[in-house]
């Protein structure tokens, strides 16, 4: 589709998470390129009606949807009765997911709602409780391959923090630390660092994507590419609005008129800002961040290397030189399909056959691109002036060709297109767009993920490969998987890019990455984060002790949420009214609901 029948992708000047006016060029083509492999259109009737929760009626819900509009302004409660609007990447739902593993009235909200303060977060909070009626909370909803903005119970009513509560709070010059709210992205955390004159002194850390929101992707535990790619390492201080509508700050915010809440995270007594983290136990409407001081320099580089064998051997040498902090920012590893699909054709441009494509096709065809063929590609950067610069990569130049065939691209043959340049930038803190590209490698693109987590071992790297390699063979998936590296561990991103217009495709899908689970569970590995759809098989992996860590969810989520109106089920965990009632999705199920909900705990005051 020609980008000029598309309407424009909103810009951040009209919208909180618009685009910056530097990048539209990139969205504009992005996005026609997504559109030319739609089969279907965007917007899809809802066959099952409005998608009432169970555990109350129609008619009661309407009454207190009502109540909700009075309290916080008609306008800023959406029902969800009509139609579900898939849109793309920068024009996303924030009722379901755009890229279903299931169909796409599964898992959806019934509703929407918009706060504009911690107040009325407070008010809605209250409002659930008396109700007894689920909501799920996002800051943006972009958690692509993971769930997207969709709640894990049908019929929630979904919290867009975003639109309303998207101020950057505060941006500390002296202590290189932020204060933001859910709404920020990090496209505009960037911008707001250019436009204070900050840009030079100081960088973000962005994820391959600058859509989503800094506070959100930081407590799914997200990462970027700079040595400060932790997210979670380098947040400080949270504020969150608990499940029965009291608010705490959390380390150094516990202080009235703190004045240290950004640079110190954790204060006094329990450090409490974990079960924050990958939970449901509270919404968090603030919080602090550091940011990396300008180290003076940068320069990326990337090698690639002939045999899918050299994983482990280049593991080996990896390990020591990442925990040096020779080899100094989270890093990538990225097999060669990966590097064609990253061009962002259709796979049917390349092999129109069925299953796997052959790795002699792929492998001709990385022959015409710039990087060359190759079974695996690094991307790195090294940071500070220059002769520090040349001290670093003279030992990384060394140890990497020690691998027989290794490769050092020169990025001066290498035009401004090339994907080299996206993960640049993104290395050295400036958001891009580069990263959808590979979702076109099917029609109607969407994507999910297999994220294990292991040490920086040759031995662990062949296992994961191994049997990530098995089961999409099995299934007949084209296989790509990345290492992105830690300082001590590495994660395996293995993405899964499926039609999701195709049942079938979406069934191979899940049970790939369903055995891919079990797998590397047997084998002492367990994933870091998962779609939604996936959150209680994970969960039920971490089982030392007779489950002792779930039941220890269990006991911290019946003390602050005992109505169990917040995001139930998320990350595995269920409220007491949901448990053993068949709403653990385990594999297999025929639908995503249980049957029904407990009763109301006692007492009404909330």
């Amino acid at each position: 589709m020609a980008p000029s029948t598309l309407p424009e992708t909103p810009t951040l000047g009209k919208v909180h998470s618009g685009i910056p006016e530097s990048l539209l060029h990139k969205a504009t083509s992005a996005k026609a390129a997504v559109y030319d492999g739609k089969t279907v259109s965007d917007k899809i009737p809802l066959k099952r009606g409005l998608p009432i929760p169970q555990g109350i009626s129609e008619k009661a819900f309407l009454s207190a949807i009502d109540e909700l509009r009075t309290a916080i302004g008609a306008e800023n409660v959406e029902l969800n009765d009509k139609e579900v609007n898939n849109g793309w990447y920068m024009e996303h739902p924030n009722t379901h997911d755009m890229m279903p593993l299931f169909d796409v009235e599964e898992f959806i909200a019934s509703a929407v709602v918009y706060p504009g303060s911690v107040q009325e977060v407070q008010i809605i909070v209250r409002w659930a409780n008396k109700h007894l009626i689920p909501i799920f909370p996002i800051s943006i909803g972009r958690n692509l391959g993971y769930g997207g903005s969709a709640p894990r119970v049908r019929g929630s009513v979904t919290i867009d923090l975003g639109r309303r509560m998207n101020k950057i709070l505060d941006i500390n010059a002296e202590d290189y630390t932020c204060l933001v709210e859910p709404g920020v992205t990090f496209y505009a955390l960037y911008e707001e660092l250019q436009k204070r004159g900050l840009g030079d002194k100081m960088w973000i850390d962005t994820p391959d994507l600058g859509g989503g929101s800094v506070l959100g992707n930081t407590l799914d535990r997200g990462v970027g590419y700079t040595p400060y790619g932790d997210h979670w390492a380098v947040h400080s201080g949270l504020e969150v609005v608990l499940p029965k509508g009291e608010v705490v700050r959390t380390g150094m915010g516990g202080l009235e008129g703190s004045n240290t809440w950004q640079c110190f995270p954790y204060g006094f007594g329990p450090y409490s800002d974990g079960i924050f983290s990958q939970s449901n136990y509270g919404i968090v409407t603030k919080m602090g961040m550091a940011l990396m001081p300008n180290p003076g320099g940068f320069e990326s580089f990337m090698y690639t290397f002939q045999n899918e064998s050299d994983l482990a051997p280049l593991m080996e040498i990896i390990r020591p030189l990442r925990i040096a902090n020779i080899l100094e920012n989270v890093a990538q590893l990225r097999h060669g399909l990966q590097t064609l699909s990253i061009q962002g054709f259709p796979r049917a441009k390349y092999f129109k056959g069925k299953g796997q494509m052959p790795e002699s096709i792929y492998r001709e065809e990385l022959k015409k691109t710039k990087t060359g063929d190759h079974a695996w590609v690094y991307y790195g950067m090294s940071y500070g002036p220059a002769n520090i610069r040349k001290f670093k990569l003279d030992i990384v130049d060394a140890e990497f060709h020690k691998i027989p065939g290794c490769r050092k691209i020169d990025s001066k043959t290498l035009p401004a297109g090339e994907y080299f340049w996206s993960r640049d930038r993104i290395a050295s803190g400036t958001p891009d767009l580069e990263e959808l590209r590979w979702v076109n490698w099917m029609p109607n693109g969407g994507h999910i993920a297999f994220s294990p987590v292991s040490p920086i071992r040759g031995i662990d790297a062949e296992r994961l490969f191994a049997l990530a390699k098995q089961r999409h063979a099995e299934a007949g998936i084209d296989l790509m998987p990345a290492f992105c590296v830690g300082l001590r561990e590495m994660h395996i991103i293995v993405e899964i890019v499926f039609d999701a217009q195709d049942a079938d495709m979406k069934q191979k899908a899940e049970k790939c990455l369903r055995d891919m689970i079990d797998d590397a569970a047997r084998l002492g590995y367990g994933e870091y984060r998962t779609h939604l759809a996936l959150m209680d098989q994970v969960a039920g992996t971490y089982n030392w002790n007779d489950g002792a860590l779930m039941k220890f969810n269990n006991t911290l989520k019946d003390a602050l949420d005992p109505r169990g109106i917040l995001a139930p089920g998320r990350c595995g965990i269920w409220p007491a009214r949901y448990r053993q009632r068949g709403w653990e999705l385990k594999g297999g199920e025929k639908r995503v609901e249980g049957d029904g909900v407990g009763p109301q705990p006692g007492g009404n005051k909330i």
